[in-house]
């Protein structure tokens, strides 16, 4: 069953981000990459992958009678989709009380900062500047 809502664990988003940096892997590549950096067992690992694959998280292709695992879309897309659906179900829809959070956070690294400013600016723009 694929969705495109499906919802996305800390742990699977973390698999996506490790499988996403090599481009494609195998599960035996991610168990004992993955898996054994986290203290996963190769079974875990396994489980993992079959749940993404019917989520449709992930493709798969034999290369050598071995199946190769990448991702269905970016790990970043999968990300902003998970903060959607925070945003919709958790804050009904408001942004403000997620703005608040950045402001009040501790602390933010010059280059967060400097994204954080490119991407309202885009928001600027996109909205012709309107004030309400």
């Amino acid at each position: 069953m694929t969705s495109s809502r499906a919802t996305v664990g800390d742990r699977e988003l973390e698999l996506l981000r490790w499988i996403e940096a090599r481009r494609e892997a195998s599960v035996g590549e991610a168990a004992e990459g993955f898996g054994a950096a986290n203290g996963l067992a190769r079974s875990t690992v396994l489980t993992m992958f079959d749940r993404l694959l019917r989520k449709g998280l992930l493709r798969r292709r034999t290369v050598d009678g071995v199946y190769r695992y990448r991702l269905a879309r970016s790990a970043g897309k999968l990300a902003r989709e998970a903060v959607a659906g925070f945003v919709e179900a958790t804050l009904g829809g408001s942004l403000t009380p997620f703005v608040a959070y950045l402001a009040e956070r501790e602390s933010i690294d010059a280059s967060e900062m400097a994204e954080l400013e490119a991407l309202i600016e885009r928001l600027r723009e996109r909205h012709g500047g309107e004030e309400s």
